[in-house]
């Protein structure tokens, strides 16, 4: 659930020298990083490979499948400093422990997504296997009952490896340069006797998407370099309208192997929602945020039931992968302890979660739906929800009645109802939000979809509606008072980058105002003294050495 917040007013620095002076602070610090709070691949050079010291020409070989690709990786780090000491400046010569910016599609043991750290590995080691936590993150108890899994990154058409060899598949994470469209290849076909027949298409009806109006927003946002990790079925990698939208994922149902396969299509028509675009000039569909990437987590195969372990197990190697933003699609249960668990852990690392509201009359643990997620509701044209769900429980609602996205295994239509379908549509909301608002935190994303919502019945929050209908284009556009970040620290926090910007904003405006008073009295000056060529000027208008009456209005 979500807990809204008051206002935050800044207070006023005092002191034109000091806001001066905090002015040269910022723009001297501005530049200390040039990666500084940004998501990217990065890779941790090691003492050796193989017995050989590290060079960028192996590296690029490894893990972009392009020895020459060398020059890459040389120019995203040439000249940074490295938290343990001097800088890349010889393609030739690796210091072990240094961290090396990698491009958008690298992928293989030793990458990781993230912000670029900025202190030194704890000792730095050759890379003998493909660890499933990010970094920072340290396995809970009960983890080595459950399976593990990776999941591979949005690839390029350059090698990969396999994803069952010994080392494991690699990562996935959000490319770090927008500018790229990333794309995947595509996944093998069913051999094993699986996902054979297509999803037969329904009626379409493209209510849903008139009613949130999601184009509205795409002047403003449209996804751009967020990953929405979708827990649920997994994604037919091969659909069209996906292309060059679907990460490789990860298969937690077996271990290993891809995400990027579903058999029952539940999955694939979450993704249709949050990033489909026509592949066809006679087609029109198109998600709510048509520039973000989705990463299948697959947790049922061709039977639509999932262990509570695999579920949480699920969320844990989403959180890994550096996803912004988390769909939990209809086979997991938010209701159940490990989940809820899980669920918390996603929120700890700052990602945006959205889960299906519980039914009416379902059990619910006492750890379940921790507060941060955003819980949804599906509702029809008429009004009526998908579900009877549990009075006070939902946020915000969302089209899951009758609902049109693609199809999985041929078909590139589907019309369909469940939660799942709102969850996937304020998913992509939520991915709008974080791409043009790249400064709020998770709960301030959650908190924006919230409150922006169209409202809907006789409360606020409504028993059955929450805050109402979501709007994409106010989540993105909308003022909120209550996310303006005071100057001190003795408030409450905020987005670091909207903290920055009202800083430098307020004192920059000390700034001009203190030049413009300046220059001002300088004018007013010159003004008053009398001029030598003309001899006029106020001067000239009081006889020298005459006592003069003042008059009313004016002083002596």
């Amino acid at each position: 659930m979500i807990r809204s917040g008051g206002a935050v007013i800044p207070r006023v620095a005092s002191g034109i020298v000091a806001a001066a002076v905090a002015v040269l602070l910022v723009v001297a610090t501005a530049g200390r990083s040039a990666y500084a709070n940004e998501q990217v691949a990065y890779y941790t050079v090691a003492p050796s490979h193989q017995g050989e010291p590290e060079n960028l020409r192996d590296i690029a070989t490894r893990l972009l499948g392009d020895g020459e690709r060398w020059d890459e990786v040389y120019n995203l780090n040439v000249g940074r400093s490295q938290p343990v000491g001097q800088a890349l400046t010889d393609p030739d010569s690796l210091r072990a422990g240094w961290y090396l910016v990698m491009p958008w599609d690298a992928a293989g043991p030793g990458i990781r997504y993230g912000v670029l750290p900025t202190e030194p590995p704890p000792s730095p080691a050759p890379v003998t296997g493909n660890p499933t936590t990010s970094p920072g993150r340290t396995a809970t108890p009960d983890s080595p009952a459950r399976p593990t899994q990776s999941a591979g990154p949005v690839k390029s058409a350059s090698p990969q490896p396999s994803a069952d060899s010994a080392e494991g598949p690699a990562l996935a994470g959000v490319p770090p340069n927008p500018g790229q469209v990333p794309t995947a290849p595509p996944p093998p076909p069913a051999d094993e006797g699986e996902c054979v027949a297509a999803t037969a298409a329904s009626e379409p009806s493209d209510w849903g998407m008139v009613r949130i109006a999601a184009d509205l927003a795409w002047a403003h946002s449209r996804g751009h370099g967020q990953l929405v990790a979708i827990v649920d079925s997994g994604v037919d990698g091969r659909s069209e309208q996906l292309s060059g939208r679907v990460a490789i994922g990860a298969n937690i149902v077996t271990g290993d192997g891809r995400g990027d396969v579903d058999c029952l299509g539940t999955g694939t028509a979450m993704a249709g929602l949050v990033a489909a675009e026509p592949a066809t000039k006679e087609e029109t569909f198109t998600g709510v945020a048509p520039e973000s990437v989705v990463m299948p987590v697959r947790i049922v195969t061709d039977e639509a039931s999932a262990d509570p372990a695999l579920q949480a197990t699920a969320i844990e190697v989403a959180v890994s992968t550096g996803a912004n933003v988390i769909a939990l699609g209809a086979y997991v249960d938010t209701t159940a302890d490990l989940v809820a668990e899980a669920v918390a852990t996603a929120l700890s690392h700052d990602i945006v979660v959205v889960a299906g509201a519980p039914a009416n009359g379902k059990s619910i643990g006492a750890a379940a739906v921790p507060d941060g997620t955003i819980v949804v509701g599906g509702i029809g044209v008429d009004g009526m929800t998908a579900e009877e769900y549990v009075p006070g429980s939902v946020d915000v609602v969302a089209p899951g009645v009758n609902v049109t996205t693609i199809g999985a295994n041929g078909a590139r239509s589907f019309t369909g109802s469940g939660t799942q379908y709102a969850v996937a549509v304020v998913a992509g909301v939520a991915a709008l939000v974080r791409a043009s608002h790249p400064g709020l935190t998770a709960a301030q994303v959650a908190h924006r979809v919230a409150v922006t919502a169209d409202r809907m019945g006789d409360g606020e929050p409504d028993p059955r509606y929450g805050y109402g209908m979501v709007n994409p284009e106010a989540a993105i556009v909308r003022v909120l008072p209550e996310e303006v970040t005071p100057i001190s620290s003795g408030g409450p926090a905020g987005g670091a980058g909207d903290s920055e910007a009202v800083r430098i904003a307020f004192l920059l405006t000390l700034l001009a105002a203190f030049v413009l008073t300046g220059l001002l009295v300088i004018r007013l000056r010159r003004t008053m003294r009398q001029s030598p060529e003309s001899g006029e000027g106020l001067d000239a208008q009081w006889p020298q050495g005459q006592p003069v009456e003042p008059t009313r209005g004016t002083s002596p």
